[in-house]
Formats: C-alpha cells, structure tokens, sequence
C-alpha cells in the first residue's frame, strides 16, 4: 500500500510556472522531514542531482524519459541545421519522441531569445508533470511532482535575479 502524505501536502503552498518559488527545495526538504520514511526522504535529496539516472520510481522515470526525449529532439534538430550527423549527441532512450515534443523543441530552435526558448522547453516540462501528476493527490508521486517543480520555479529565480546571459549560460550548459 502507498504512503498517503495528506496533510503535508495540503499545508504546502501552491506552485504556479509564472509565480516566484514560495519556499526553497531546502525548505521544502525541512517542511517534509518527520513526515516521509527516510528512504523517501532520501529520494527527495537525490533529485536535484540525479534526476535523469533516476530509477526507483515510476512517475520519475517517466519524467527523466520526457527529458531525454525533449534533449534528443533539440540535438537532432540542432545537427540537422548545422548539417552534421546527430547520432553522436543522442542519448538512448526506451521512449519514441512525439510529436508534441518535437513542436515543442522546434519552437524554442525558433524562438528569437535564448531566454524565450528556454521558457518554452519549461513550460512543456511543466505540463508534462501536471499530466504525470493525474491520479497523484497525495501520495510520495505527487511530492515527486511538486520537488521537481520547484525546482524549476528555482531555476528561473536565479535568471530572473540575475544580470543576463552569463548565468543563462551556466544555467542551461549544466544539465
């Protein structure tokens, strides 16, 4: 039986892309000790670093094969602009791109601002999550959920509180 987190997760407040993040993921991981088994607790840590090598948990290895999709899709498209073969730039993947994501990633290839693209490819993960999120009221998925969008309302905190394209840079190299 699945662990019901009720009441944390009713007392967390409301995650909306186009707001600033109301809490800190330290906050958040505060908010959650004492109230999730440890072996969650650690899951929840892990995220932020080993989100795409993830494995112990459905909902999360659909989101990481989302991402891989999404990445893949922007490096075909890349090489095929540049005229190069993009084999060497793809990552395996047991998923087959759809053609959502392939929209998505020409989009933000369109997109004028490398700060524009980059709020397209979000608002996808972000919809992705709100549709990987259906059934997911108040299980350990749907803290997995909120984690992982807090981390990026995070994210876009640090380039919005940042002066320009240096941290987008950083920001958009690491992962």
């Amino acid at each position: 039986m699945a662990d019901f987190y009720a009441y944390l997760l009713s007392s967390l407040p409301m995650l909306s892309f186009s707001d600033k993040p109301p809490l800190s993921f330290g906050n958040f991981l505060e908010k959650c000790s004492g109230f999730i088994p440890d072996r969650d607790m650690e899951s929840l840590k892990k995220l932020p670093q080993e989100f795409l090598s993830y494995q112990e948990n459905q909902v999360i290895k659909k989101a990481a094969s989302f991402e891989t999709l999404l990445r893949n899709e922007l490096a075909h498209l890349r090489a095929v602009r540049k005229k190069i073969s993009p084999e060497k730039y793809l990552r395996p993947s047991p998923d087959a791109p759809g053609l959502a994501i392939y929209h998505v990633a020409a989009a933000a290839l369109r997109s004028q601002s490398p700060l524009e693209a980059e709020r397209l490819l979000d608002e996808a993960r972000w919809i992705f999550l709100d549709e990987l999120g259906c059934g997911h009221f108040f299980d350990f998925d749907a803290l997995l959920i909120y984690a992982l969008k807090l981390l990026i309302l995070e994210r876009w905190d640090k380039i919005n509180k940042a002066s320009g394209k240096a941290l987008l840079e950083k920001i958009t190299t690491i992962n």
